[in-house]
């Protein structure tokens, strides 16, 4: 369900599934995918992971793409549901469109470089915390978002050839 970075004394990076609070243990950061968020958060709590996800995320980095930006958010709608409230944005889920709707599109980064991403039912980031950094624009929202440990993106960016956000991602680690 969860993919999780650990990483070893060599630099490797060792990538497992999370599925128990044991697997969760393993880890020196957690990669939370796309996928449907609402189906996440139910086999969040049906696994009893809620809560140790919470005191795991006070100490190490998360980071969400996707269905993970929506499960990472302090709010979220169309429609409400509820959150694991890490980062101090506020998502919108689905706000791009249907399945059909999903696209390939260039994005600024806030550097000024562009990059590929991939939006497939993706969230809007409609605020975002004035603490908080977006490092990345799209069509003029934020699509990519720092705050403190954690990261968001609502594009995929495992999907394209571009290691940057996942290379930032580790250098948390």
């Amino acid at each position: 369900m969860l993919r999780a970075a650990a990483l070893p004394p060599s630099d490797a990076v060792q990538v497992v599934e999370v599925r128990t609070l044991a697997d969760l243990g393993r880890c020196d950061g957690l990669i939370i995918p796309g996928g449907e968020s609402t189906t996440m958060l139910k086999l969040l709590d049906i696994e009893g992971l809620t809560a140790p996800l919470r005191d795991f995320a006070a100490r190490k980095p998360v980071y969400g793409s996707c269905a993970g930006a929506i499960l990472l958010a302090q709010n979220v709608t169309h429609p409400p549901q509820p959150s694991l409230g890490l980062l101090d944005i506020t998502v919108e889920r689905n706000a791009y469109g249907r399945q059909m709707d999903s696209r390939i599109a260039k994005i600024t980064l806030m550097e000024g470089d562009g990059m590929e991403a991939v939006f497939i039912r993706a969230p809007i980031i409609r605020r975002v915390a004035p603490d908080a950094a977006v490092l990345a624009r799209y069509e003029g929202n934020p699509v990519w978002v720092e705050q403190g440990r954690h990261m968001v993106t609502t594009f995929h960016p495992e999907l394209s050839a571009d290691a940057r956000v996942h290379q930032r991602f580790l250098r948390k680690l």
